[in-house]
């Protein structure tokens, strides 16, 4: 039996108790932490990292349905969208071009 016909969504509340710790990890660190500004800034990206591919997993339903195919390329392609966004915004900041 899993958790969709049981009525009661256990891995959300698991991926909503995970992500909860992990945000307050990062709040932990920097705001308690003396760590250099650059290393927080490391672990907390990090975190946040994770955060995104616990939520992809636990929300999203990434493993759920036999057609994984589709789920892949979209995947692929939201992060490639997002990496060209980021280091774009990052590269013309930085060089004004």
């Amino acid at each position: 039996m899993d958790n969709h016909t049981k009525g009661f969504p256990v891995t959300q509340i698991y991926g909503f108790i995970l992500s909860l710790v992990l945000t307050f990890a990062a709040l932990f660190i920097a705001l308690k932490t003396s760590l250099s500004a650059n290393m927080i800034i490391w672990i907390i990206g990090t975190l946040a990292f994770v955060q995104a591919g616990l939520q992809l997993f636990m929300f999203m339903h990434l493993k759920d349905g036999e057609e994984n195919g589709p789920k892949m390329v979209n995947i692929i392609y939201a992060i490639f969208l997002a990496l060209v966004i980021v280091f774009g915004s990052i590269w013309v900041m930085s060089f004004g071009m």
